[in-house]
């Protein structure tokens, strides 16, 4: 008896390590599931500049601080560009480029895809019909509004009341206000709010005030608002250039500079339709204008900044004064809609119909 249970016993503690040893292939297969699953995630991990191969920290470092920041931005980019910006030679620019271009989908998007792009477009209203109805239901987002005319067409009164009536398209909206003529006056911005039936103190708020001092300023500041607006995670919807070529004109004297003017204006328009297009907002700069001696009939003012700004702006608004104290809003340029007129009043507490 005693033989049978010693027998017994030991079949028993022979089942049991078996068993034992069987959770321990389970738990070393589960295991081998879950390490797994971090390759998988590391195959999806999205790919920044840091994961160019050849560019080392510091290479990553000077590009990010020159606005290079995604793989897009250095996709997009010039050899020269990112050679100034990194100090690489041209050779591995073309390659970082080229990697940069392999990585991403640069290929074409269908139409029905960009209609629906479209649909996240927003419009600021100015609340003067005749005016909204010529811009298609106000100042739209993701483009770049230009406005011009002589001394006192309404440029500067529109750009503080845009900045206002901003902050009824979503909560917190805030405007970037780039003031090179130091014209931006926080005294109408009160009136305005006012007549919007807003609270003066939070719409001043609201508004984020930076004053230009020369061209290399501006561009500068133009740069800057990108990382402003995921630093502060600000809700930017409007940035204003007030105006747009003042510096320019100023600094750029004679047909000599006429090619560097426009070269390093470019790059700012430019700088400015990224902004429009990666944050959906609206980018509205005034412009000065010039009398063409030439022009026998017909208005003879002209834009400053010629095809590089014209080109450049998505929508051109030319402004003039009209009868009785009034101001004429002309669309003469559109990818979309029609040209025509519009004619409005400028008042204390805000800009309303005739």
């Amino acid at each position: 008896m005693t033989k049978q249970k010693t027998m017994v016993k030991e079949v028993m503690e022979e089942q049991e390590e078996a068993q034992e040893e069987i959770k321990e292939v389970v738990i070393d297969e589960s295991s081998l599931e879950t390490e797994e699953e971090p390759l998988e995630t590391e195959k999806k991990k999205e790919i920044t500049i840091y994961d160019i191969p050849g560019v080392g920290a510091a290479t990553a470092e000077k590009l990010s601080e020159s606005g290079y920041d995604d793989l897009m931005s250095l996709a997009v980019a010039t050899p020269g560009e990112v050679v100034d910006a990194s100090g690489v030679t041209e050779t591995t620019a073309r390659k970082m480029i080229n990697f940069c271009r392999n990585s991403l989908d640069m290929g074409f998007e269908s139409g029905d895809a960009l209609l629906k792009k479209r649909s996240k477009v927003m419009k600021i209203k100015t609340e003067v019909e005749a005016f909204d109805q010529l811009l298609g239901g106000g100042f739209e987002t993701g483009a770049i509004t230009e406005c011009f005319g002589q001394y006192g067409s309404a440029k500067t009164q529109i750009a503080h009341w845009l900045a206002v009536q901003v902050q009824k398209l979503e909560p917190n909206a805030t405007a970037i206000y780039i003031d090179t003529e130091n014209t931006f006056r926080p005294e109408r911005i009160i009136q305005f709010a006012k007549g919007a039936g807003l609270d003066p103190d939070k719409a001043l708020q609201n508004i984020k005030v930076a004053r230009a001092y020369n061209s290399d300023h501006q561009m500068l500041l133009a740069e800057k608002v990108g990382d402003l607006i995921k630093d502060q995670t600000l809700n930017v919807k409007l940035v204003v250039v007030d105006s747009l070529t003042a510096h320019f004109r100023a600094e750029f004297v004679g047909r000599g500079t006429l090619a560097e003017r426009q070269q390093k204006l470019n790059k700012h328009m430019h700088t400015l339709i990224k902004l429009a297009d990666s944050y959906n907002l609206c980018v509205y700069v005034t412009n000065q204008v010039m009398s063409k001696p030439d022009q026998f009939f017909g208005d003879p003012t002209e834009a400053i900044g010629g095809n590089i700004v014209a080109h450049n702006s998505t929508f051109r608004i030319y402004l003039r004064r009209g009868k009785k104290g009034s101001r004429v809003a002309k669309l003469v340029d559109s990818p979309n809609l029609a040209e025509g007129e519009a004619v409005f009043l400028v008042e204390e507490e805000k800009i309303n119909d005739l």
